[in-house]
């Protein structure tokens, strides 16, 4: 379903930039199909979560976006315009991507690696000017990471880390940002911590957000619109309260559920039975 038949759920900040759309995608790999698509659009400005099986196509798709990939058949756009047209500098301009495995950070400060936010900016000759240092300290006080910013990043524990790698997305201020299971090995607090980032992104900067998750609850709760993949097709692509139903829960996951207020509010939340 293309994104603009959806409502707009999204908060009314303007939205920064473009967005993304897969026309006729299909990926394979051994023989088999892992991946379909025949028109899925992302708005800018609104933060689209990534549910399914393991398997489903998530990963898969969230790399098509970000060019780790490039489909067997299709088009992926940005803007309109194909993702293996731009330049690998314009596009890291516009698009910020966050693996499921984060890199190395051998020897980096936590303010050396939100600077490396910056290269596509200034480029390996170019001067660090003190818009860049702006861009930097915005980045490090918005993601509160200021009293780590001297610290090692492999030292820091696990929603540090992630906090001190979403400062050097921001710093590099994209249109976009594509994040990949980035809550999938933190306790409770830090993942709500970190989509409670994630979503004041969108709103406060209007940037466009993809972002992969496991939990259903933390998609309806962060989430503007909710995109489920099962067997690497598109099953369904909803606002959350349109989600959030047994009906549809159990045709993504396969299990009897049900679906309850949490005391005290109007939140849904969903449970096998």
């Amino acid at each position: 379903m293309d994104a603009a038949t959806l409502p707009d759920t999204r908060n009314p900040a303007a939205p920064k930039g473009r967005g993304f759309a897969a026309q006729d995608v299909v990926v394979r790999a051994g023989g088999r199909t892992l991946l379909g698509i025949s028109d899925l659009a992302f708005r800018p400005g609104e933060v689209c979560g990534l549910i399914g099986h393991n398997g489903s196509g998530k990963s898969t798709l969230l790399k098509l976006l970000a060019r780790q990939m490039a489909p067997d058949h299709g088009t992926v756009l940005f803007g309109g315009r194909a993702v293996g047209d731009f330049s690998s500098r314009d596009f890291a301009r516009a698009v910020a991507w966050l693996p499921q495995n984060l890199p190395a950070a051998d020897s980096l400060t936590v303010a050396e690696l939100v600077a490396l936010g910056r290269y596509p900016w200034h480029g390996a000759l170019g001067r660090f000017s003190a818009r860049h240092r702006e861009a930097c300290a915005e980045a490090i006080a918005a993601t509160g990471v200021d009293p780590l910013a001297g610290r090692l990043v492999d030292t820091l524990s696990g929603g540090e880390r992630q906090r001190a790698w979403l400062a050097m997305l921001l710093a590099q201020s994209p249109e976009c940002m594509l994040l990949d299971e980035p809550i999938a090995a933190l306790d409770l607090v830090h993942q709500l911590g970190v989509m409670d980032l994630v979503r004041s992104c969108a709103r406060e900067r209007g940037m466009g957000v993809v972002v992969v998750l496991h939990d259903v609850n933390i998609a309806a709760r962060f989430c503007d619109r909710v995109v489920a993949l099962k067997g690497g097709h598109v099953v369904h692509d909803l606002a959350p309260e349109a989600l959030m139903t047994p009906a549809v829960l159990e045709e993504i996951y396969g299990l009897p559920m049900h679906v309850v207020s949490a005391p005290g509010t109007s939140t849904p939340l969903g449970f096998a039975l």
